[in-house]
């Protein structure tokens, strides 16, 4: 026993000893951190200020109010600012801020100010602090990200730094839709820079995002015959119970969670009359993928796995409905910034895991057209799209000086594509 415990101290002390020399040996960059530090209080005002905005995709007043506030900040880091309209009715404009330097390299940052929520969201539940952690609608998906990002380019102006060709930063106002009104925009900045880091929530305990799921809906529609649900019944078509039918066939047919493909019911509608017989039903699935070729998969597997229909002269169709984002995909250039980062937490003592995720993101569209794409910048926290979405206020620090060492150190790397390396 004895024996064992000395053994088991002298194992102890050599970890000890271990790490203590690894963390001799990252240290931070005291003028960053000390800038970072005296940032945070002015951070978290202007978190707070954009989380109180009712900025819901398709509020266009509300996203515009967001992006003024931000965009009067960047001005002041030095940034050239415009408003882009939108490439589609119905959302907010995007911005796009450019800082100009004397290095190569060429970096381009992507964050979204549209929420899920809408209107009068705010009046219920504005933002507040309970503890360590600060709530809102948006407070981590994404406008803690935004936030990030915008601060980090006004720690570098402070600090002098303008070792970059260009830095952009895109300001998305219809992200959560599958950004319809910036998707151009979005691959013309991706294809004249050298990389893409985008500022999407981190997930708990502290991770980056190295792969995404792409996205898409598949819909079941089915056509029946309209009639009066008390006079003549039988003379209808019931849509509705069709789509319950089919529905029921396609029960636990696909996965519905886990890291591969998972398919799940969203969306049903049918009828809009309690005394009518409903001549039309549909139901929407969501779709995730890893790979662009299995969504095409599911819909082949999902037409086939129809069943015979039980409400006679009713017809069923299964269409795709298209993909809001293609999947990011891991591969060594992502991977190369993952260390990075990794080796910049370190200077911190910190650890930060790179993982994935299924939830989609501009980072996939910026990787579509070959630019390497880091996502997971913003602040750790969890509970998005929900009335308790979160973010730890201790990764407020932390986050903001690795993502602005982050654009440091890939400034001074090689700028080409190609050649991204930690």
């Amino acid at each position: 026993m004895t024996t064992n415990f000395t053994m088991m101290l002298g194992v102890t002390s050599l970890t000890l000893l271990l790490a203590g020399a690894a963390h001799a040996a990252a240290r931070p960059d005291q003028a960053v951190y000390r800038a970072v530090e005296m940032s945070r209080a002015g951070e978290l005002e202007l978190l707070k200020s954009i989380v109180d905005i009712d900025s819901g995709s398709g509020d266009i007043p509300g996203g515009e109010r967001v992006e003024s506030i931000l965009a009067e900040r960047l001005k002041s880091a030095g940034a050239e600012v415009r408003s882009i309209p939108a490439e589609v009715a119905g959302v907010a404009p995007n911005v796009v801020a450019v800082l100009h330097g004397t290095g190569k390299a060429r970096v381009l940052i992507i964050a979204h100010i549209d929420t899920v929520f809408g209107p009068g969201t705010v009046a219920k539940r504005p933002f507040r602090i309970e503890g360590n952690r600060a709530y809102g609608p948006g407070v981590g998906d994404e406008k803690g990200g935004a936030v990030t990002a915008v601060t980090a380019l006004e720690v570098l102006h402070h600090l002098g730094f303008g070792g970059y060709a260009t830095i952009t930063l895109l300001l998305d106002g219809s992200e959560e839709l599958g950004s319809p009104g910036s998707t151009g925009l979005i691959k013309t900045l991706a294809r004249q820079s050298d990389v893409e880091f985008n500022m999407e929530p981190g997930d708990p305990p502290d991770a980056l995002t190295v792969w995404r799921k792409g996205s898409g809906d598949i819909v079941i529609q089915v056509r029946g015959r309209a009639a009066h649900a008390g006079m003549v019944p039988e003379k209808g078509r019931n849509a509705a119970a069709e789509l319950v039918h089919q529905l029921a066939a396609l029960q636990g047919a696909f996965p519905q969670s886990g890291t591969g493909t998972t398919v799940n019911l969203t969306v049903i509608k049918a009828g809009d009359r309690s005394n009518i017989i409903p001549d039309f039903a549909a139901a929407t699935f969501d779709v995730r993928v890893r790979r662009a070729s299995d969504f095409d998969t599911v819909l082949a597997q999902m037409r086939s796995r129809l069943a015979p229909r039980i409400v006679p002269d009713t017809t069923i169709t299964v269409t795709a409905e298209g993909s809001t984002y293609p999947p990011l995909i891991e591969n060594a250039q992502v991977d190369a910034l993952g260390k990075r980062a990794q080796r910049i937490y370190a200077e911190l003592g910190r650890a930060v895991t790179l993982s994935g995720n299924g939830g989609a993101s501009e980072s996939a569209v910026a990787m579509s057209v070959g630019t390497p794409a880091l996502d997971g910048l913003g602040l750790v926290g969890a509970g998005f799209h929900t009335d308790h979405e979160w973010v730890d206020l201790s990764s407020v620090t932390p986050r903001l000086y690795l993502f602005t060492r982050l654009l440091m150190e890939t400034c001074r790397a090689s700028p080409s594509k190609s050649a991204v390396s930690p």
